[in-house]
């Protein structure tokens, strides 16, 4: 059934226009790392040594470096068996089926400090294994200890979060084609070399070769190839940014080197998922995001100021990479440094040579992922442990004198450094914001963040995003904003005009859809679908049109990925066109069957259409891949009271509280299809319950009103109804209860 789901939405954007075939036409030229090292041997003998030249290995003695001589390791009571066989490379685990299968090794990720292998499930789809080889200690381990995750789950290994074509390969090849095929849900993956070569960096380079080899006319590489090196940052951040970033990419076809980021990725900003709301890194996020946010970006810094490139390791040792610029003479490149001695105790406070007296120890804390790969934060912060500790971030102070607190550690850095200054890093609104405060002066200082284009600008559209609509969006800075310089900026700001009136949004938008960067004139096409615009007049209508196009390519490029079916699921839905809208989001659900938001938005599809034993049956799907999922049992109990079945509803929400006890919106929701039958014992109980577990919240009071005017009791009605007022001055009364009041 699903695949058909799937046939009818490819068969309905079709129809749209809204599909163009996907594009393979892979950048030819390619020559191979190999002739590269015919004349740049020192840097292809540093590169042989680099985590780009072991990005991806075919197996071999050489390449696979952990224990295949019939080892075995047991995680969750499923035992795995690594062992080898005609000389290739083996392992038997749990499959997709639930059953011991074999599964050749089809290549090798990485070398340190962990290295993980790739098996191919079904024909050309290549899946990595949770359990991975810890180089250090010589020992299997499994990524993930605490799950205990079933086949069939997203996160199982064989399932689409673990998919390499889709999530990883594109960083770990060059001249890479995904060449997923959407209709028939296969892979026919192409690269022109296995790993992160030369090319991939510098582009391709077939004609430079023959150039160099021939001699004859003028070297057309010499124009092509990106500019690197020291004040290059652009180019570098081009060139570096798509594999060191958290992004989400436009194309099956990995573009040419050094091509615009933004043309071609889409950013992940500062969300709290994946940073503390003082801007550290939080899940994995592989640096760019924390190094736009830093001012070494802003003041000129780029990768290989500090990165020796073809190896990979560090330009000096130690201290020494951060001396060569923040030292008593400064550095030319970078006049607005002060100059000063750092690497002396007078400034660090630590014993000279330590580990903590090293720069990075306080200014690019680490943080582990894949439980034993530890990563610098390239934010370049000062320590600020006040900061961290409102923002439940790590502080680099405290982790290592435990027994003491923040502010303990804040009052010596004073001492220390009375004229600190903070200022750039300041996240103070950021952190009221994430933590709920909505009060007119965090909104004011979030908005004033926005508008200096002194601040970085991931931070700037980050600050955009989270406001949404709690705040009007003055017509003048709309205007100023989706002109700013950075693209993060005029993306963010598309998405925070939905306070002005629909004509003017469309006014202040139009002109964003021949916006020079990709990833801004498609936002604004599906924003202005949003407001509901089915067409444009004149030549803007085909940049709408062609907008709306990139976009749904963009997506499907891919379409081996849940989140990408939702995403289209979303436009359908602003567009009104329901059917493909249910066709995306049942594929998103079959891709991932613990997506509850897919199963719920197939419910109220099908119920807004009057099919509710549809909606039911999308519930119940939902449900029994994720029984403890609370958001589709509240589904399905407000499904039962759509169909006038309260008593059902009652026993839903009852099953939901098994879960948890302590969601007081559970237990109003209970107490009001108890009204629903008149079982007012029940209602008045469930109000009960509701404010023990939260005496803030004002519902439960009104509840008990309702309650006790329905069986007569007039003073506790009222009592209940004043107590709701107090708690909630905005809460708005019933009829019935507000006359009690007055």
């Amino acid at each position: 059934m699903q695949k058909i789901w799937l046939g009818i939405a490819v068969i309905i954007l079709s129809a749209a226009g809204l599909i163009a075939p996907i594009a393979h036409a892979q950048e030819t030229g390619f020559a191979g790392s190999a002739a590269c090292a015919e004349c740049h041997a020192a840097e292809s003998a540093a590169w042989q040594t680099s985590d780009h030249h072991w990005a991806l290995k075919a197996p071999d003695p050489l390449s696979m470096l952990g224990d295949f001589n019939n080892a075995s390791f047991t995680h969750k009571g499923i035992t795995s068996r690594f062992f080898t066989r005609d000389g290739k490379y083996f392992i038997e685990t749990e499959g997709e089926t639930g059953k011991p299968e074999i599964f050749e090794i089809r290549y090798a990720v990485g070398h340190r400090p962990l290295q993980q292998y790739l098996v191919e499930t079904k024909q050309g789809r290549l899946q990595t294994l949770d359990i991975a080889w810890d180089v250090n200690t010589r020992k299997w381990f499994h990524l993930y200890p605490e799950q205990d995750l079933p086949p069939g789950d997203g996160l199982h290994w064989t399932g689409p979060y673990k998919n390499w074509q889709a999530r990883c390969a594109t960083c770990h090849q060059t001249g890479f084609d995904k060449g997923y095929d959407f209709a028939t849900r296969s892979y026919h993956t192409q690269w022109k070399e296995l790993t992160v070569g030369c090319e991939a960096c510098h582009g391709a380079g077939a004609a430079h070769v023959s150039w160099v080899r021939k001699r004859e006319g003028a070297d057309p590489y010499q124009s092509a190839a990106p500019k690197l090196g020291p004040g290059q940052q652009a180019n570098e951040l081009d060139v570096c940014g798509p594999c060191h970033a958290r992004r989400e990419a436009f194309s099956q076809v990995q573009p040419p080197a050094g091509a615009p980021f933004h043309d071609n990725y889409a950013l992940s900003l500062l969300t709290p998922d994946l940073y503390f709301a003082d801007g550290q890194q939080k899940e994995e996020v592989f640096i760019l995001g924390s190094f736009l946010q830093s001012k070494m970006k802003a003041k000129g810094v780029t990768c290989s100021n500090c990165h020796e490139p073809h190896g990979g390791g560090l330009v000096a040792e130690g201290n020494a990479v951060c001396t060569q610029c923040h030292n008593p003479a400064g550095r030319e490149e970078f006049p607005t440094l002060r100059k000063a001695d750092y690497d002396t105790p007078l400034h660090h406070r630590h014993m000279p040579g330590s580990e903590v007296a090293q720069c990075v120890t306080c200014h690019m804390p680490e943080r582990s992922y894949m439980l034993i790969d530890p990563r610098r934060d390239h934010f370049f912060r000062r320590p600020d442990p006040l900061q961290s500790q409102a923002a439940d971030a790590p502080d680099v102070c405290t982790a290592c004198h435990t027994g003491k607190d923040a502010k303990w550690a804040a009052e010596q850095i004073a001492l220390w450094h009375p004229a600190g200054d903070k200022t750039w890093q300041d996240r103070s609104a950021f952190i009221a914001f994430t933590q709920g405060d909505r009060s007119q002066q965090t909104l004011a200082s979030l908005l004033d963040y926005v508008r200096d284009i002194e601040r970085p600008g991931v931070v700037r559209a980050t600050a955009l995003s989270m406001m949404g609509g709690s705040i009007a969006l003055p017509p003048a800075d709309a205007a100023a904003l989706l002109k700013d310089s950075d693209p993060l900026v005029r993306g963010a700001a598309v998405s925070a005009l939905r306070s002005l009136e629909a004509q003017e949004r469309i006014a202040l938008l139009r002109p964003l859809l021949a916006d020079p960067v990709r990833s801004v004139s498609q936002r604004a096409a599906v924003e202005l679908a949003g407001a509901g615009v089915a067409a444009l007049p004149g030549a803007d209508d085909k940049l709408f049109t062609d907008g709306l196009r990139d976009f749904l390519n963009a997506r499907l490029a891919n379409a081996d990925t849940p989140e990408s079916h939702m995403a289209i699921a979303g436009l359908a839905l602003t567009r009104r066109q329901w059917q493909q809208a249910e066709a995306a989001f049942a594929t998103a659900a079959e891709m991932d069957p613990q997506l509850a938001e897919a199963w719920i938005m197939q419910a109220r599809l099908r119920s807004a259409s009057g099919n509710l034993d549809g909606a039911a049956a999308a519930l119940e799907s939902g449900l029994k891949a994720q029984p403890r999922d609370i958001s589709l049992r509240l589904e399905a109990a407000g499904l039962e009271m759509q169909r006038g079945r309260p008593e059902a509803a009652i026993a839903v929400y009852r099953q939901a509280l098994e879960i948890d006890g302590q969601r007081p919106d559970i237990w109003v929701a209970m107490g009001v299809a108890a009204l629903s039958t008149q079982n007012l014992d029940l209602a008045l109980s469930a109000a009960e319950s509701a404010s023990k577990v939260d005496p803030a919240y004002a519902e439960p009071h009104l509840l008990a009103a309702i309650a006790h005017v329905r069986r007569g009791e007039t003073e506790p009605a009222r009592a209940a109804a004043q107590r709701a007022r107090e708690l909630d001055p905005s809460l708005e009364l019933p009829p019935e209860i507000a006359r009690l009041l007055r």
